[in-house]
């Protein structure tokens, strides 16, 4: 399964603005062969069926972002276990961490600090159902 970095720029800034809200972009990257993008997107506007969809159709890794986004303990557990380290401080960076914003700094990878700031501002703005399901 692919993780964050392997994705073309242009798939990554699309992924923002699907994480904006922008409904013909989450089409578009449905459409182009990403759906797996556009369920996160919608998994982190707090949709559990996107979230569900990633599990189903083996999308481990992401299911296990969303919930690392939430500071779920089990989520981070899996992904280093996984091998999923930079899931890992990219779910910090979208958490504010300064250590994960500098390490991204110097690995030169603005447009997700971009993106993680995105999600950063949703999540600070949102009231989340707690009974939400945990990866």
């Amino acid at each position: 399964m692919p993780d964050l970095l392997s994705y073309p720029p242009k798939i990554i800034l699309a992924f923002g603005e699907s994480i904006n809200g922008n409904q013909e972009i989450t089409e578009w990257l449905i459409q182009n062969g990403y759906p797996e993008l556009s369920a996160l997107s919608h998994a982190i506007r707090g949709s559990d069926e996107a979230f569900l969809w990633l599990m189903k159709n083996k999308f481990l890794e992401l299911a296990a972002l969303d919930s690392a986004i939430d500071e779920d303990p089990k989520a981070f557990e899996w992904l280093e276990k996984s091998g999923y380290l930079f899931h890992i401080v990219f779910a910090e960076c979208c958490r504010g961490r300064k250590e994960a914003i500098e390490w991204m700094i110097q690995n030169n990878l603005q447009p997700l600090i971009m993106i993680a700031r995105k999600i950063k501002q949703l999540r600070d703005s949102q009231t989340f159902d707690y009974h939400k399901l945990h990866f």
